[in-house]
């Protein structure tokens, strides 16, 4: 049987829609190198964003270590310019799904704290009514669809995600998010394969942390460069500073218009560092204090907008400080919640159940 020259992809009406025939995409969007400008608000908005996400992943850990969280809990500090800068870009409709390091995703897309804390600690006002935990939250109304604990899997659905906004022609993108450690998974090439076979609205965003769970990408990748696994595909591919929140916007605001313009998927590879173990159980011993301590220093993605801050004179330290005190009382208003909401009725272990 002689290759199929042209793919075809159904849309609403049931009438396929040819698409061109494939052939190597030698002109790239320039993407990856510029930095989004930043006025007084953007700037005081991006910062106020993440604090809350590394205020209440602190807490979050805190609690863990305290007994009210069970089960596995991935924390997300150290990478909060990642999921803030491309949740800038994002208009509204856009879809989002990630996997297990989740709980950063789930406040930038508007998730409330008491209802992210409550499912945290396994109580009946959590966004899974108790039942779902640390890795599986959803909100249709924020457009964010998990939270997964199989890892890669979130790929597959998000470009399912892609197909149905090209079905239904509604002008929406998926925004797919997973690890470097993810990247080597087969459904995740799979995916690759039909979003550029259909030319699926669909941008792949690769959260290099530098470490697979404890072991580090040059151990156990080939291929380094995460925005280039997508070339036997034809999609393009690019590196970002994921600790700077304007690259990551500018990158981010390129990406989700070339897909959803009609030119297929997209990778972008955020070069970023998580602080804590993969998850609460880890000791993080394969790597140095002294690393860790060096991308504080020198990297940290809220420092960075701190400084910018201070140096423009657009804020004082007071200012700063008094954003981080309403920032805290959010937080610890969602602890005093989830500890004191009632756990699921017994009868909930019946509900949410597909036969």
């Amino acid at each position: 049987m002689a290759p199929r020259k042209n793919a075809a992809s159904p849309n609403r009406s049931g009438v396929a829609k040819t698409t061109k025939t494939r052939s190597a995409k030698t002109a790239k969007p320039v993407i990856g190198t510029e930095i989004a400008e930043f006025d007084r608000d953007q700037e005081i908005a991006a910062y106020r964003e993440m604090l809350l996400i590394r205020r209440f992943e602190e807490k979050a850990g805190q609690l863990y270590g305290m007994g009210f969280i069970g089960g596995f809990c991935h924390l997300y500090i150290g990478q909060e310019a990642v999921v803030s800068g491309i949740k800038l870009a994002m208009k509204d409709g856009d879809q989002m799904i990630t996997a297990y390091r989740d709980h950063g995703h789930m406040l930038a897309c508007g998730m409330t704290p008491r209802g992210v804390m409550a499912e945290l600690t396994g109580r009946q006002s959590g966004y899974s009514h108790g039942k779902g935990g640390s890795m599986h939250m959803f909100s249709k109304e924020k457009h964010f669809y998990g939270g997964h604990g199989i890892v890669g899997a979130q790929v597959s659905l998000g470009t399912g995600l892609g197909f149905a906004n090209r079905y239904s022609d509604n002008g929406n993108v998926s925004v797919v998010f997973y690890g470097d450690g993810a990247s080597n998974q087969g459904q995740v090439y799979e995916s690759f394969n039909m979003a550029e076979l259909w030319d699926l609205p669909v941008v792949f965003i690769v959260e290099n942390n530098r470490y697979a769970m404890g072991t580090s990408v040059s151990r156990a990748s080939a291929q380094t460069d995460f925005s280039q696994r997508g070339v036997s595909f034809n999609i393009p591919g690019h590196q970002v500073d994921g600790m700077d929140v304007r690259a990551v916007k500018a990158a981010a605001e390129a990406a989700l218009e070339h897909s959803r313009s009609g030119k297929g998927p997209i990778i972008l590879e955020m070069l970023t560092y998580r602080y804590r173990g993969h998850s609460m159980s880890d000791p993080a011993k394969y790597r140095s204090k002294d690393e860790v301590q060096k991308m504080r220093s020198e990297h940290d993605p809220i420092e960075q907008v701190k400084v910018r801050l201070l140096e423009k004179g657009w804020a004082s330290e007071d200012e700063l400080k008094a954003i981080d005190k309403s920032v805290r009382e959010i937080v610890a208003d969602s602890a005093e919640y989830a500890q004191n909401e009632p756990e699921p009725d017994p009868s909930e272990l019946y509900t949410d159940i597909v036969l």
